[in-house]
């Protein structure tokens, strides 16, 4: 077979061959193979340097994705497979990739766990998950993680939600507010609550007195359309016990209430 074109197409060449479907190559093609106009090859050498061309153009693709930011394997791979790279050449370029220091998932853990400690939010359980959708291995995983100290980081998160809801609840609801905060973000329950107890939160006798009043309230007429005397005071109170009042408050407050 005989080489009748070869034509630069942007950042391909395109390939023609007596006998055989035109394809693209890459540059790195054309030098491996040292291909020109006019050139013989044979069948055996066009299967060749058409697989390498697939390999050669989908490790370029891969390059380009990872020049945008760090990636794991399962990423490139699922980027390849988009432009239709075969299973076989997208094994070959991962490995490529690996042994060229472009690809380390290890690394990759690495960074990711760093960077959550600076300025990210997340606990243990939902790094794993987060990494293992992207193809991390458990216990690659684990193992870093098991590196890590995250009490400083709950600290932080756990005073941020006092922030956000001191001044909206009720101690107790407000404690209960931040440990699962801290758990809805994958600290383990016992980490929660250390942070809760490094919090030394105190309870706003003023604040809450104006939290229990404007929740009573509402609950008073949500109840007193259906309820009276002492349905009414019951419901009432698994209501205000429910968000978070103590007993006592909320025996002190009836009293006046009713």
């Amino acid at each position: 077979m005989r080489i009748t074109k070869i034509e630069k197409k942007k950042h391909l060449y395109l390939l023609e061959v007596d006998g055989q479907d035109s394809l693209y190559i890459t540059e790195d093609t054309i030098v491996r193979f040292m291909l020109s106009k006019g050139k013989e090859i044979t069948e055996q050498e066009f299967r060749e340097l058409r697989d390498f061309a697939q390999f050669s153009y989908g490790k370029n693709l891969a390059l380009y994705y990872l020049s945008f930011k760090q990636r794991t394997k399962k990423e490139v791979s699922d980027y390849l497979k988009k432009y239709e790279i075969e299973e076989n050449n997208i094994v070959k370029i991962v490995t490529v990739l690996e042994e060229e220091k472009w690809l380390d998932d290890g690394n990759y853990v690495d960074s990711y766990v760093r960077q959550n400690a600076l300025n990210g939010d997340k606990g243990p359980a939902m790094i794993r998950q987060k990494l293992m959708q992207k193809g991390i291995p458990k216990p690659l995983i684990d193992k870093r993680l098991a590196e890590e100290d995250f009490s400083e980081l709950a600290g932080k998160i756990g005073e941020k939600l006092v922030g956000r809801y001191q001044r909206k609840l009720p101690l107790r609801a407000l404690q209960d507010k931040v440990v699962q905060g801290l758990m809805g973000k994958g600290f383990s329950y016992e980490t929660a609550k250390q942070s809760l107890g490094q919090l030394e939160l105190v309870a706003d006798e003023e604040n809450e007195d104006d939290l229990i009043a404007k929740e009573l309230d509402k609950q008073y007429r949500k109840y007193s359309r259906k309820y009276e005397g002492y349905e009414l005071k019951q419901r009432l109170i698994q209501a205000l016990a429910r968000r978070g009042y103590d007993f006592d408050r909320i025996q002190t407050v009836l009293r006046d209430y009713l």
